[in-house]
């Protein structure tokens, strides 16, 4: 089980649905990974300071925020990024998230004079866009990466956006709200049209 898969089966434990419910199906290796922990339920993660998880929040919202359907923390992303970084990442994703994180929470008041989360919506986006610039040269942005091995030495922001989204689409509120789930799904078809202003699928159709 590489890197990828391992961190698919912790958004699995942590949001509580099933991959077929999210639409994929798991390898053996990670059936029997999840067959050992099938009640993983920490609850509230306790990893980051109070003021590290009111930055995370406003961060998480940032990058999807509520519009007129849920946001991040609609969909209790801040606390599942704090329980991916606590409890699944390794050492060196860990250092790097710290790191960056770190970073954020002593370096935006000194700039703009408040901490990231009471900064306004517009400053926030600008600061995210900055750290995507700096950020920009990682292989990370390469899109064949996303199916790939996860990408354990990918700077901060890509962390912190990958676990957003991951969090998000594996939430009851994401896979129901925002995609569309069928609860009794029949087969997949590749093929199959969707208008624009339609979302993807949360299951098989």
């Amino acid at each position: 089980m590489d890197r990828r898969q391992f961190i698919q089966c912790a958004a699995l434990a942590i949001s509580g649905v099933s991959a077929s419910q999210l639409g994929f199906t798991l390898n053996p290796q990670q059936e029997q990974f999840l067959s050992t922990m099938p009640n993983y339920n920490k609850g509230e993660a306790d990893y980051f300071t109070t003021g590290q998880r009111k930055i995370i929040a406003a961060m998480a919202e940032t990058i999807l925020p509520r519009t007129d359907t849920p946001g991040a923390i609609d969909a209790g992303v801040p606390n599942f990024v704090e329980l991916m970084v606590s409890d699944w990442f390794n050492d060196e994703e860990r250092a790097i998230f710290d790191a960056g994180l770190k970073d954020i929470e002593t370096r935006i008041p000194r700039e703009h004079g408040s901490p990231f989360n009471e900064l306004s919506q517009q400053v926030q986006l600008d600061i995210m866009e900055s750290l995507e610039n700096e950020a920009s040269d990682s292989s990370w942005y390469g899109f064949g990466e996303l199916f790939g091995e996860y990408q354990s030495d990918a700077p901060f922001v890509c962390h912190l956006k990958e676990l957003v989204i991951w969090g998000f689409f594996t939430s009851e509120v994401g896979a129901t709200q925002v995609l569309r789930f069928d609860g009794m799904p029949m087969q997949f078809d590749g093929e199959l049209p969707i208008d624009p202003d339609e979302s993807t699928w949360a299951s098989y159709l």
